[in-house]
């Protein structure tokens, strides 16, 4: 084995390059493995992975020994040089506790619930969390503050996103636009562009950091699943969710899903509908999130993991207090029409359809089901309902033996045509109610008003392509002025209409929704109205379509009407009415309840619709089909998520109790714009390189990037490279959100400003510039004059050291950072002090003169080793506490983690004990199944003991000394 110990933590030299070292894990030659990253200017953001034994034999390996640090004298004008210095080193100090030190400053106004996920996901031991917050409540800028909170813990480089094809644009932009995470698009375009820029044998998704795509985009390329197996992330997040958990069989989404959740220590999933109701698609997420959650996927309860802190859910009604002023309350409106004589003709020919199954007519539920199918289509729009005649007929005629029964539907059906193709504009009584509502002054919205556009829903695309087709003329819009919003678009179409309805120089202001509209995607940025042109046939599409325009940051009341048809006829007067029951139960969920699927409790829109058209076609009467779906007596409503709920984090926080949830980490500097303000006056000073022009008032600066900062933009999503090569930094907060909503009037809607704050890349660049200009295994050392606050720092002859201590866990993560203010006087140590309180009083501010008189360097130097000595001292003692106060916990965990094992295979004898397979058919099974388990549980033990164990020798680095100046 190789002589020297290599501290994670430590500086080493290895080919000329300065690298701190992130693992050292033996290898077979008798030497370590050592994954480093780089810190100085030609590898700074590489990582690399050296073999010890190898670089030793070369004599191109040198560990920085602290006691041999070099001392510089600083002369610079108010220690300028070392404030920077010592405040970049600060700036790299990673939290280790369980608060908020960077999420809650963002580009955004955080109400106290939101900061909830975060602060629960960094209580438990790995972070992995369903967040199932209701429609509008923000779930995405929650994502926002778990993954900012990540990244400032260094546990954040590489991140995968997966959603939607509609909504990846919209992900993308909020989360640079609020949290400055870069992720690049690869839709089809983006692949496109990554797959021109690489070899064609690299993996793509090594070649952007931080990437986001649709998971239809990954289901349907086999050359990126292949890519995606041999990849690796600190944190993947995957939105809307409940499309990868299994229903039923395991779907392709739910594979990939599976294979991604064991591809990255932290998994974020978001979803309002988690679940269908069954017990088994809910266990499939949970066991994403944690493969040692649940053993039986059909039969588990709150005791089997109540402690794991997997999921967070709230409703308006939990946090209705916290948002007065970013919620405002809806006004809904119902219109209700009466059915036209044309309207009855066809509603009447519709229920004179003698609907066969099977050849036979059919007076049955079979039967009547067919009929339900067409009275939806007829309830959305004569349009719709024609084509699914026409399908109807097509089909019975297709068959090689057409019945007579089927012959008589078909007569019955071709009767039905027509009668609806006597529904002309004039006789669609909702339609003409629809254009009497855009006209009335009541409403008031205004077709020439960029910032009232209108959202418009139906469940069917020709009822849509109908009303694009009509209304232009009816309503006198242009033709660019009404756009529809469907399924079937390519993911490049979807983002750019979402995108254009969002920019207010856009002539686009009537936007056509199907379904697919009503997932995720914001349309409240310009838009506070929304149309129900068809009532959905189920409470949850109810609140996926109000939380397009409802939601979080909607700044007008939003306005929700229904356009509510009705018929003398008995027949379908009562199924009219069974979907008005569904709105009023909506509407109920919303004021009351919270949780829509309380009422028919199967959490999935389809099998609500399926339960609607069945009530309909067993001819279940209004009032017991709303009586037959109330909510439970105990209100807890959602019996399988209430097991994962952490009671406490549902309650209600106070602005107040929030603050004690966060921490301003120290500066030496009073903002984030003092901070590079001043740093880039003193590079400029120094070489001058960087062009910037600098505005204290409005707390901006804009900079042309150097070379090697304009490098770094290359590897970042090209939406946010700096605008005509020029990069203009504000840390002024309402100013930029004003930025943000500019930009959605620009050509390329990207905001021209950026937010300057320690997530920024420049942030970043600059601080890595100011750890380069100290020479390397160099500190300065600060002669300080004699002000009052030093007098009482730091006696005439005593120096202070100020030092820093580090042990890492066994994963790389820093677990204790501690900074010493280290005293010595008569060449000993006479006190060790936090160094933050010593500093905040020693004032080290730029008010401080440097009289810059040279002072000896060599007593200093001959105390570099006793210093060296207090501050392991000091960390020895640190880690036996960190040890003392894990163990137990590593020790229970462990213990949990064998019974929940036995667990699972006394679970897995039990079901082939009751099954009828042969046993060479049970043997491979447990074989296969038992192995599967051993490697979860054998994984997840590695990861538990890798985090809570800490490496033995703590990295120490001497950062600057301080000495009073003579005279």
């Amino acid at each position: 084995m190789s002589s020297t110990l290599y501290a994670p933590g430590a500086r080493v030299v290895i080919r000329d390059c300065e690298w701190i070292v992130r693992r050292a894990d033996p290898s077979d030659d008798g030497g370590y493995i050592l994954t480093v990253d780089g810190l100085s200017e030609l590898v700074n953001g590489k990582s690399a992975r050296f073999l010890s034994r190898l670089e030793e034999e070369a004599e191109a390996i040198q560990v920085l020994d602290p006691a041999e640090t070099r001392f510089e004298q600083d002369m610079s004008p108010g220690f300028e040089k070392s404030r920077l210095f010592i405040e970049a080193q600060l700036r790299q100090i990673t939290p280790a506790d369980q608060r908020i030190h960077l999420g809650h400053k963002a580009a955004m106004d955080p109400v106290p619930y939101q900061l909830d996920p975060a602060l629960q996901a960094l209580n438990q031991p790995r972070q992995r969390i369903l967040i199932a917050d209701a429609v509008g409540l923000g779930k995405t800028l929650e994502a926002g503050i778990l993954m900012t909170e990540l990244m400032r813990r260094g546990r954040g480089k590489r991140i995968l996103v997966l959603t939607l094809k509609s909504m990846m644009t919209q992900f993308q932009k909020e989360m640079w636009n609020r949290f400055t995470i870069p992720l690049t698009r690869l839709d089809s375009q983006g692949l496109q562009r990554v797959r021109n820029n690489i070899p064609g044998n690299h993996n793509p998704f090594y070649y952007y950091d931080k990437s986001i795509i649709s998971i239809d985009t990954l289901k349907q390329d086999n050359e990126y699943r292949r890519h995606l197996e041999q990849a690796y992330w600190d944190i993947i997040v995957i939105d809307e969710c409940h499309n990868v958990a299994e229903r039923g069989s395991s779907s392709q989404r739910a594979r990939l899903a599976q294979l991604l959740a064991g591809r990255s220590d932290t998994l974020i999933m978001l979803s309002a509908t988690p679940h269908d109701g069954k017990a088994k698609s809910f266990a499939s997420l949970m066991n994403m999130l944690d493969p040692t959650a649940i053993s039986d996927p059909d039969d588990y309860a709150r005791e089997d993991f109540s402690d794991k802190g997997l999921v967070i859910r709230r409703f308006k009604k939990d946090i209705r207090d916290q948002v007065q002023q970013e919620f405002k309350e809806r006004v809904v409106k119902d219109i209700h029409m009466n059915a036209s004589p044309e309207e009855e003709a066809a509603y009447q020919a519709l229920l004179d359809v003698p609907f066969t199954y099977r050849g036979e007519h059919s007076q049955t539920k079979n039967g009547q089901l067919v009929r339900i199918g067409l009275q939806k289509a007829i309830f959305s729009s004569p349009a719709a309902a024609d084509i699914s005649v026409q399908q109807r007929i097509a089909k019975l005629q297709k068959k090689a033996l057409v019945s007579e029964d089927e012959q008589h539907e078909i007569q019955s059906l071709k009767s039905l045509l027509l009668a609806l193709r006597n529904v002309t504009p004039a006789a669609f009584s909702k339609y003409q109610s629809l254009v009497k509502l855009l006209k009335s002054k009541d409403y008031g919205w205004k077709k020439t008003d960029s910032e009232d556009r209108l959202v418009i829903f139906s469940e069917r695309i020709e009822t849509l392509k109908w009303l694009n087709d009509q209304l232009a003329g009816d309503m006198k819009l242009k033709a660019d002025s009404v756009q529809i919003l469907h399924g079937g678009m390519s993911d490049v179409e979807q983002q750019s209409i979402v995108e254009e309805f969002g920019k207010p120089e856009s002539k686009l202001r009537v936007l056509l929704c199907s379904d697919v509209a009503s997932e995720g995607i914001n349309l409240h940025y310009l838009s506070h109205r929304l149309v129900h042109f068809d009532l959905p046939w189920s409470l949850m599409v109810f609140q996926q379509r109000n939380g397009r325009v409802d939601r979080y940051g909607q700044e007008q009341t939003p306005i929700i009407t229904y356009l509510i048809n009705q018929s003398d006829n008995p027949t379908v007067k009562g199924d009219l009415r069974i979907l008005e029951i569904l709105k009023e139960k909506d509407e109920q969920a919303y004021k009351n309840i919270g949780d829509p699927a309380t009422f028919m409790k199967v959490h999935d829109s389809e099998q609500e619709e399926r339960l609607t058209e069945e009530a309909m076609a067993e001819g279940m009467n209004a009032d017991d089909f709303d009586q037959h779906y109330q909510p439970e007596d105990s209100n807890e409503g959602d019996d399988l998520l209430s097991l994962f709920l952490n009671p406490e984090a549902s309650q209600p926080k106070t602005p107040e109790q929030a603050e004690q949830h966060t921490v301003e980490d120290f500066s030496l500097f009073p903002n984030d714009y003092e901070f590079a303000r001043q740093a880039l006056e003193a590079i400029n000073r120094e070489r001058n390189q960087v062009s910037v022009s600098v505005n204290n008032e409005r707390q901006t600066l804009t900079l042309t990037p150097p070379d090697d900062l304009d490098y770094r933009f290359r590897f970042l999503p090209p939406e946010i490279s700096p605008d005509n090569g020029t990069l203009v930094l504000t840390a002024d907060k309402p100013r930029f959100e004003q930025e943000i909503r500019r930009s959605r009037q620009d050509e390329n809607a990207w905001p021209k400003l950026h937010y300057l704050w320690p997530q920024h890349p420049a942030i970043q660049w600059l601080q890595d510039k100011l750890l380069a200009q100290v020479a390397r295994h160099s500190a300065p050392v600060l002669a300080l004059p004699d002000t009052e606050a030093v007098k009482q720092q730091l006696q005439p002859e005593e120096s202070v050291f100020l030092v820093s201590g580090l042990i890492p866990n066994r994963k790389a993560h820093p677990v204790i950072w501690e900074w010493f203010a280290i005293r010595c006087q008569g060449g000993a140590v006479t006190e060790v002090l936090p160094a933050r309180d010593w500093l905040q009083a020693l004032q080290l501010d730029s008010k401080l003169p440097n009289r810059a008189q040279p002072v000896s360097l060599d007593a200093l130097e001959s105390l570099r080793q006793p210093v060296i000595q207090a501050a392991r001292s000091e960390m020895q003692q640190r880690q036996q506490a960190f040890t003392d106060h894990t163990q137990p916990q590593l020790d229970e965990k462990l213990a949990e983690l064998a019974a929940l094992k036995d667990r699972q295979l006394t679970q897995l004898e039990l079901q082939l004990q009751g099954s009828q397979q042969a046993e060479h058919f049970k043997a491979a099974r447990r074989e296969e199944r038992t192995s599967r388990i051993d490697r979860i549980f054998n994984d997840y033990q590695t990861w538990v003991s890798d985090t809570l164990t800490i490496e033995p020798v703590p990295y120490i680095q001497i950062i600057a000394a301080f000495t009073r100046a003579h005279g």
